[in-house]
């Protein structure tokens, strides 16, 4: 090789060198400028207005429309039900609508059968009852009481040869996002935890089986009433794509992270609760082996009505952001038939929203809390 071919081929080599480091700085300037971006809090007056709740009928779906769907009254006839909650001590009284913490005993929300032993349940039994297939439709939880000590959970991770339980507590769920448990599971349900009981020579309470099935629906229609996911899209404004690199910065920079279902999440740093996603508008999910070569047409930021608490605070908060990405990426906040999506019609959803989460606590069922968290799961 002549001396023109290696200092060719030298000069090649820098000159690939300072490109590659020259991208480099440029990334770490974008994500730092992307980054102060997202860090400073702005007002919008166009969503700071005062929440006047309106409950009429009709079940919510989400949308961006100029109708704002309202509450139906028969989900607040419900409003006293009786809870069986056991209130740690040292937990302050809290703004009505807010859930204090619970031992998770929620006869709200929960068929319970009560045993009650007058000696200590023999571990063996406990393990013989936490390893059935509890396969009633809905989810199945015990709590067990030892003398001198506080309800606690049990499972056959936790329990232990020295727990000495007196009382138990069976659990099953009334209702889901999948409906109400029918009354035949109900009935197995009772029927099993009767057996149990004769069993170990203890006694069993288990509530009437009709009244617990009309519990069940009524439950599930006020959830009908209140599971909304709000939405807000993006698209480009002039029928290009979104380039996937490009979302992924701008969406970690802001403090999502991609999970392994294919969506960014915005979770709270203290519950680690996911406050809202961002997601594909097309099919594909956002997977972090496809976001060098992904393109798409769309973005979608969605909100989980009932399992957020503020929820106005969390939308104002999600709307300030998807209005940075869509500045950013040049696009435009549509509804789900991609119609331009106002000011004003922002301003409705999140009334909307606030009249849901309302309703919901004058139900006793505050949205984020334990108790909805478990319904809307």
């Amino acid at each position: 090789m002549s001396d023109l071919q290696i200092s060719l081929v030298i000069i090649g080599a820098v000159i690939i060198v300072g490109v590659v480091i020259f991208n480099r700085i440029q990334l770490a300037r974008y994500h730092r400028k992307v980054q102060n971006v997202f860090r400073h809090e702005h007002d919008d007056v166009l969503l700071n207005d005062e929440r006047k709740p309106v409950f009429g009928s009709g079940r919510i779906e989400p949308q961006f429309g100029d109708e704002a769907p309202s509450i139906p009254d028969a989900a607040v006839g419900s409003a006293n039900t009786p809870v069986d909650r056991q209130i740690a001590d040292d937990q302050p009284a809290k703004e009505p609508g807010v859930q204090r913490k619970t031992a998770g005993i929620d006869s709200m929300i929960n068929y319970i059968a009560d045993i009650r032993a007058s000696s200590p349940i023999p571990h063996e039994k406990l393990i013989d009852l936490l390893q059935q297939k509890f396969d009633y439709g809905k989810p199945v939880r015990w709590f067990g009481l030892q003398e001198g000590q506080s309800w606690e959970e049990i499972s056959l991770d936790t329990l232990s040869p020295r727990n000495t339980y007196i009382q138990l507590k069976g659990c099953l769920q009334l209702a889901d996002r999948s409906g109400p448990v029918t009354e035949i599971n109900l009935s197995r349900f009772r029927d099993m935890a009767e057996d149990f009981s004769a069993q170990v020579q203890a006694e069993v309470e288990c509530p009437d089986i009709s009244e617990a099935h009309a519990r069940a629906i009524d439950l599930d229609k006020f959830c009908a009433d209140v599971d909304v996911i709000m939405g807000i899209n993006i698209i480009s404004k002039d029928g290009g794509a979104f380039v996937g690199t490009k979302i992924r910065a701008l969406a970690e920079a802001s403090g999502f992270r991609l999970e392994s279902d294919g969506v960014f999440k915005y979770r709270d740093s203290e519950t680690n609760e996911v406050m809202f996603s961002l997601g594909n508008f097309e099919s594909a999910p956002f997977l972090p082996a496809n976001m060098r070569t992904l393109t798409t047409h769309g973005i979608t930021f969605l909100l989980d009505v009932p399992r957020v608490a503020n929820g106005e605070r969390v939308f104002d908060q999600m709307a300030h952001i998807a209005r940075l990405f869509s500045s950013t990426l040049n696009g435009i906040l549509v509804d789900d038939n991609r119609v331009p999506l106002s000011e004003n019609g922002v301003k409705r959803s999140r009334q909307r929203l606030a009249d849901i989460q309302s309703n919901m606590a004058v139900r006793n069922i505050a949205a984020g809390s334990e108790t909805a968290l478990n319904l809307f799961d």
